[in-house]
């Protein structure tokens, strides 16, 4: 074999040639290594690994699932380095306790899975009036998740069967009232203290730095005075209001859309109803249907003779349980809320009158119309303000989707200006001086866009000065801006932040002379407690902190009791230093017994959730759950691979 291949050497390189070289035409170097990418290994789960692929689709599900249901949360906060990484650990959670699961055998039966889709509010608003669920309805909302009635009985299932994992221990949490007293009342000791501060700005004030001193620490801490890039921009944007400002109505098109919807902006005709009903599903044998009907033909024969006796002919026999104590009233109701049979008749009749028997899904109805509640219909001049507006909304809707296709070619094949694509929209270009990539603090509008900014900022802009793309920063609003001028970040020179560098100085000396003192204060008073010379005494606990720095309060709490009076020292960093005498240990104030219960029942709720999650480290380890990325630092970027682009 390798003899053939010896002697026919070009011919083999030039099949390897064909064979290969197509493959990074088509899909590049670059595809061939994002491809493998995407199925490195993040993470492990009892031998079964979680790729970089899956890991990408679960946060993408997940920020689509909390942006729909708070659409105001801040996209950054969706897209941070913890964020993926919170998704990730979800992940492996889910295959733990999936793993635990079919290992235990828990499985979840028909009656138990049937209990749960009952309970389900989505489902149960699909249910008729026989309690019957409308499976065209429920198997369309399935289909708008990509889910069949089966695939998602079967997710219902498995999620059922996991529960059991954690639930039982979860189920049987449990802390004695007498643990729980003592936990809780070592937990709110009080402690007498006196507390000596020395703080940064009293130090600092006794210094005067020289310019040698202030120019050694500016070189020092060259980072500390570096500015941020920024740049002067001009940028148009594209919205609803700049579109309709260009839109007349003319009162031709007025009349005629008021004709048209008259109806629909008087508002809906609603009837009420009262009914008899004799049940007999569609499902039911003939006989019994037929026997049903007799029965609902004998009932209106009664109605007819005496109407004034529906009422209590109703009450006594009809079978919905829903309307049949109420004398078979159905109150007020629109098109649309009834079955269409019982729909149809109700909305033929005169007021007063007593239908023939109308036959349902649900059996044989009686109907007495009892109200008519029309719409007053308004006439076209009171009704023209909103007949503009809304014909004016829509006129814009359809122009600003015209415009938007406009707005976006534009901005991209004239690259250079605004100019072109503002004159032919008539719109402003504006400006804004000294934009920065991360906007002030309580900043609103075009210019606090994350997605805006990050474009501004991105090479092609800042180095070619061109348009950005045509950016959706909400809903119908559309802007593209460009870079009229750049300044890079930079150290900033000496003479420019000599007064921040003096205030920087003053406050890190200032902390040095503080904590300085302290120190040599605690040492003295520890060799010679009579000597300290201490403010009035304070009664603290953590549920009493006096206002007082959490510091100083936790050093008080877990200072060595046993020998009183016990001093501590607190380094505040930036404010400076604390000592802190403890005097004396005081128990805390008996709660109420209403406060005592609800403080028993946290703690073995507390309790509970320490024993659940001891017990999933437990099986983490037991089916070798294993991360493979670091978990991001609040406030950096993953460097390691595996984190989602």
């Amino acid at each position: 074999m390798f003899d053939l291949i010896r002697k026919h050497t070009k011919i083999t390189m030039a099949l390897l040639f064909l064979l290969i070289v197509p493959s990074f035409v088509l899909f590049g170097l670059d595809g061939y290594n994002r491809s493998r990418e995407q199925h490195v290994a993040v993470a492990k789960v009892d031998g079964t690994e979680i790729s970089q692929s899956e890991w990408d689709q679960a946060h993408r599900q997940e920020v689509d699932r909390l942006r729909a249901s708070m659409p105001s949360l801040d996209a950054k906060l969706l897209d941070s380095p913890e964020a993926r990484y919170a998704t990730l650990e979800r992940m492996v959670r889910e295959r733990v306790i999936a793993a635990a699961a079919n290992k235990f055998k828990l499985t979840t039966g028909d009656q138990r899975l049937a209990r749960e889709l009952h309970q389900n509010p989505e489902i149960a608003s699909m249910r008729r009036p026989d309690g019957t669920l409308d499976m065209e309805r429920y198997r369309r909302l399935l289909a708008t998740q990509g889910l069949t009635p089966e695939m998602f009985e079967a997710g219902v299932r498995a999620d059922l069967s996991n529960r059991q994992v954690l639930g039982g221990i979860s189920a049987s949490g449990f802390s004695s009232n007498a643990v729980a007293d003592m936990a809780l009342n070592a937990y709110f000791e009080k402690r007498e203290i006196q507390l000596a501060r020395f703080d940064t700005t009293e130090y600092s004030a006794r210094l005067n730095p020289s310019d040698a001193d202030l120019e050694q620490f500016y070189k020092s801490n060259e980072k500390l005075f570096q500015a941020p890039e920024q740049a002067n921009i001009e940028y148009v944007l594209l919205d609803i209001d700049a579109v309709s400002k260009n839109i007349t109505v003319n009162e031709a098109d007025l009349k005629t859309y008021y004709e048209q919807n008259v109806q629909r902006l008087s508002g809906t005709e609603e009837r009420r109803a009262s009914h008899i009903l004799i049940a007999s599903p569609k499902t039911a044998p003939a006989a019994d249907r037929a026997k049903a009907r007799a029965k609902a033909e004998e009932l209106l024969a009664i109605v007819r003779k005496a109407p004034d006796t529906f009422a209590a002919v109703a009450e006594k026999n009809s079978q919905d349980p829903g309307s049949a104590s109420k004398g078979g009233d159905l109150d007020f109701f629109a098109r649309g809320a009834m079955v269409k049979p019982f729909e149809d008749v109700a909305f033929s009749m005169k007021k007063g009158e007593i239908s023939d028997v109308v036959e349902s899904d649900f059996g044989y109805h009686i109907i007495k119309l009892t109200d008519i509640k029309a719409p007053k219909q308004r006439s076209y001049e009171e009704m023209m303000p909103e007949l503009k507006a809304d014909l004016q909304k829509q006129q814009a809707q359809k122009k600003f989707a015209e415009a938007a296709e406009v707005f976006t070619n534009a901005v991209y094949e004239q690259s250079d200006s605004l100019k072109p694509v503002a004159d032919r929209l008539k719109l402003d270009i504006k400006t804004a001086s000294n934009v920065t990539r991360q906007p002030p603090i309580g900043a609103t509008g075009v210019l606090a866009n994350p997605k805006f900014l990050n474009a501004l900022f991105a090479p092609e802009a800042t180095g070619k000065k061109r348009n950005t793309e045509a950016i959706e920063i909400a809903p119908s609003q559309l802007v593209s801006g460009r870079i009229v001028k750049y300044t890079a970040a930079h150290i900033q020179s000496f003479a420019e932040v000599k007064d921040s560098v003096r205030q920087h100085w003053l406050a890190r000396r200032g902390a040095e002379e503080a904590r300085k003192e302290g120190l040599a204060k605690l040492a003295a008073w520890k060799a010679a407690p009579a000597s300290a010379v201490m403010p009035a005494a304070l009664l603290v606990s953590r549920d009493q902190t006096q206002k007082l720095p959490a510091p100083v309060i936790n050093a008080a709490l877990r200072a060595d009791a046993s020998v009183l009076p016990a001093f501590v020292g607190v380094d505040l960093g930036a404010q400076g230093y604390a000592i802190v005498k403890v005097n004396k240990v005081a128990p805390r104030d008996a709660p109420s017994e209403a406060a005592a219960r609800q403080e028993r029942n946290q703690y073995a709720q507390w309790w509970t959730a320490a024993e659940t999650l001891a017990y999933y480290d437990g099986l983490k380890e037991r089916f070798k759950a294993e991360i493979l990325v670091a978990k991001p630092v609040a406030g950096q970027a993953v460097a390691e691979v595996g984190v989602p682009q």
